[in-house]
């Protein structure tokens, strides 16, 4: 069975009910199927804090995670972005911290990161489902 962590911009396209992102990935939700990080967490709620209906969209959010439950940090994650580090800086260039700790955390947990965001593809060994911006529109 394929796991899927759901990255930012997916999780926030669904939250808002975008339907492409409604079609993608209710399936994996109700078939258990849809992860998170506390790190997407994060940075959910940093965008959302810019919506004048914030409180409603953080109750909305808590509440999608009861059933994406988000990964929590621990140190075989926090070992493995170190690897990641290490590895990316001789190879392919470094990406941002949060992405490259929660490419860490797919890798140790074996899941396909769903993204808008295309450095996720430059992880080495990582699995990731790369959507264009408009695919969770429409």
């Amino acid at each position: 069975m394929t796991r899927y962590l759901l990255d930012n911009g997916v999780l926030i396209a669904y939250l808002k009910g975008r339907p492409g992102a409604l079609r993608l990935v209710q399936p994996w939700i109700i078939a258990r199927e849809a992860t998170t990080s506390q790190l997407v967490y994060g940075e959910a709620i940093e965008y959302l804090k810019g919506a004048s209906d914030y409180r409603q969209r953080r109750t909305e959010l808590r509440k999608l995670l009861r059933e994406v439950t988000p990964y929590q940090l621990t140190y075989l994650i926090l070992e493995q972005y170190a690897d990641l580090r290490r590895s990316m800086r001789r190879t392919v260039g470094l990406i941002g911290d949060v992405d490259t700790l929660i490419a860490a955390t797919a890798l140790e947990h074996d899941l396909t990161v769903v993204t808008l965001d295309g450095d996720l593809t430059r992880v080495p060994g990582l699995s990731v489902m790369h959507l264009p911006r408009n695919a969770l529109m429409s």
